[in-house]
């Protein structure tokens, strides 16, 4: 059976572009088509400067989230990067084959370290080389299959490479895994910056639909989103942005072809409503879902346990592996 490993990063509250982009799909195909693990990487949170409190809280957050969006512990493993030590000591010896220059271009280290800089914070060393960690992730786990936005494609083929070079150098430990895509809605697009992914950590929240969000909230935002000049509903990414980031939320919450779509509005007004309208559903049985559970942390606590022991079979002896083709001396 094809193995999948996804994980989400608990640097911010879900976001309907998580929802959409990723854990629907999660939900609805990898868990059933797959031996699927989904992971909160609560450790690749801690390459920047953070609020440790908050980092726990958002991680359970994170966690919850998606055993109310869905994901079955039954059918698929759900647990937390830091209960499983694999990931860190895997993560080592994949430094010993990556190279300096290949970390320095990763496109989103050079963007995260100039926003440190320029908030006159020092660039953790982690923040370089969490590429590292995300590929030792997935290749611990003899992963197949990377669903990832477009944005994160780049890790995934480094993480080929590095199992590659792993590979030919000490023998067949890894799995060359290789990037998915989700067919819709891969990348929500900020309802206020329509040219943005639609993200968790921005500074502001008004072009953001968090999953936990209220309705009020929700219509609010949606409502208020940034569109384009003229009237004309048409679905153009390049010169229509605002208006088919609106038509692509509406296709994917309601299953919907975002360009046949647009046929149906003759103004922004009627789009925007009938957009607010089908989020707010979409997102009704998740927050609803939370609720439940948030009352209940034990259930949750259970799953995280149960996971990662799960996950800690199967990753030891792949690690364990990894360290004798090196040359450690076995515990």
């Amino acid at each position: 059976m094809t193995r999948v490993f996804s994980g989400i990063k608990p640097t911010g509250h879900l976001t309907l572009g998580n929802y959409l982009g990723a854990v629907r799909q999660w939900v609805e195909r990898d868990q059933h088509q797959a031996d699927a693990l989904f992971c909160v990487v609560d450790l690749h949170a801690l390459t920047v400067e953070h609020d440790p409190a908050r980092v726990r809280r958002l991680s359970r957050q994170a966690a919850t989230l998606l055993l109310a969006a869905g994901l079955d512990p039954e059918r698929c493993t759900v647990f937390v990067q830091s209960h499983v030590d694999e990931h860190a000591r895997l993560s080592y010896l994949l430094e010993c084959v990556a190279t300096d220059g290949e970390m320095r271009r990763m496109i989103q280290y050079k963007e995260k370290s100039v926003r440190e800089r320029e908030r006159g914070e020092g660039v953790r060393l982690s923040l370089l080389t969490y590429p590292v960690l995300m590929a030792a992730d997935i290749l611990a786990y003899r992963t197949d299959e990377v669903p990832v936005g477009e944005d994160q494609t780049q890790h995934v083929e480094l993480t080929r490479d590095l199992a590659e070079r792993f590979n030919q150098r000490y023998g067949q430990a890894f799995v060359v895994p290789r990037a998915t895509h989700p067919p819709v809605a891969a990348r929500v697009m900020d309802l206020q910056v329509p040219g943005a992914k639609m993200g968790k950590s921005h500074e502001s929240g008004a072009g953001i639909v968090y999953l936990l969000d209220e309705p009020e909230a929700v219509r609010r935002k949606v409502m208020r989103a940034l569109t384009d000049s003229g009237r004309e509903v048409r679905h153009d990414r390049e010169r229509m942005p605002g208006v088919t980031n609106l038509l692509e939320i509406l296709g994917a919450s309601t299953g919907a072809d975002p360009r046949k779509l647009a046929s149906r509005y003759s103004s922004y007004g009627a789009l925007k409503k009938d957009t607010a309208e089908a989020v707010e559903e979409l997102l009704r049985p998740v927050r609803e879902r939370h609720a439940a559970l948030v009352a209940d942390p034990g259930e949750v606590d259970a799953v995280l346990r149960r996971g990662a022991e799960r996950a800690r079979a199967m990753a030891r002896p792949v690690v364990d592996e990894a360290y004798r083709a090196v040359g450690l001396l076995p515990a």
